[in-house]
């Protein structure tokens, strides 16, 4: 097998801007790109190979054809033929609205689906520029809703100011929002389950109020505060960086000026690589693929040796199972 790049799958939004193609370089005839879905294995939405001996197919099909040869032997195991990660570019002209996503017990039982739970890593943003993260005091679940039927929520809101580099992650059943004049990359399960709280009074791109999601959000909702959103990690160079590692996906932050050399003989998964920064060449065997900021990779599992060569200072998350 090779490592794959697939088309991107733009979205357009109430909310979206030009970012994602004057920054990312997507190609769209649209003002109101808000994402870019990278790789994505959900029905009517499934990434497809732009280069290379399999341009043309499908990731589900790829996955039926060569299995754990491409995922993993025990990534198949659980997750079988339905790719269990979703990969995308947000570019936030506008707010978007304030939201939170069930958790994997509530999705199957009621929708058959995965729940949500997500990271975000801001490669962008404009000055002052804001995340909408949990509540600013702890609320009943009585309380929470009366401020969404009394349209006083977004005085319960917690705001978090924001950096390029800073990361979040978000477990099923927090509240939150991006705010305008973000650019991230977002690292979710695969699912587009999503319990819509508050859409700041607008209209979409219809011309209709969006449908909010009030009951369903009352039962899985996050209502105490926390001190701190910001997920850690450590500031360093040349050396894979862990930002967060749990059952549903592990994402490590790799900073390089030089060639990276890295064996994946003890990872059972496959490996995404998406470049935030910068570009560099992917080796592996006789092959060589060039990866450019805003472009995302994916690395059979089966490709155990690899080099990473930076055309200059880089940046690229690691993700896998």
């Amino acid at each position: 097998m090779q490592a794959l790049k697939f088309y991107p799958i733009l979205k357009e939004k109430v909310w979206g801007g030009k970012k994602l193609k004057t920054v990312l370089n997507k190609s769209s005839d649209s003002d109101k790109i808000g994402e870019s879905w990278e790789l994505s294995g959900l029905p009517g939405n499934i990434s497809v190979v732009s280069e290379g001996e399999f341009k043309g197919q499908t990731l589900n099909h790829l996955i039926s054809k060569y299995k754990d040869v491409l995922v993993g032997k025990r990534v198949f195991e659980k997750y079988g033929e339905n790719f269990p990660l979703l990969i995308k570019f947000i570019d936030a002209a506008d707010d978007l609205s304030v939201q939170v996503h069930p958790n994997d017990e509530t999705a199957q039982k009621l929708y058959g689906q995965n729940g949500k739970n997500e990271l975000w890593y801001i490669m962008d943003s404009d000055r002052n520029s804001e995340l909408i993260l949990g509540l600013n005091k702890t609320l009943n679940t009585e309380e929470f809703r009366n401020s969404i039927n009394r349209n006083t929520l977004t005085e319960n809101l917690n705001t978090v100011k924001i950096k390029k580099g800073d990361v979040y992650f978000i477990p099923a059943g927090r509240i939150h929002a991006i705010k305008k004049g973000v650019l991230l990359a977002e690292i979710q399960q695969a699912s587009d389950m999503t319990y819509r709280i508050y859409d700041w009074n607008r209209k979409g791109l219809d011309g209709k109020y969006r449908k909010l999601h009030i009951d369903e959000a009352c039962k899985v909702a996050e209502l105490k505060t926390k001190k701190s959103y910001l997920t850690k990690y450590s500031e360093k160079i040349n050396t894979f960086v862990q930002c967060v590692s749990n059952q549903y996906f592990s994402v490590n932050l790799l900073k390089f000026n030089t060639e990276i050399v890295k064996n994946y003989s003890e990872t059972d998964s496959f490996i995404i690589f998406i470049c935030t920064k910068g570009s560099f060449r992917l080796m592996y065997s006789k092959n060589e693929i060039k990866v450019s900021f805003g472009e995302t990779v994916l690395l059979p599992a089966v490709i155990k040796k690899i080099k990473l060569i930076p055309d200059k200072e880089s940046e690229l998350l690691e993700v896998f199972i």
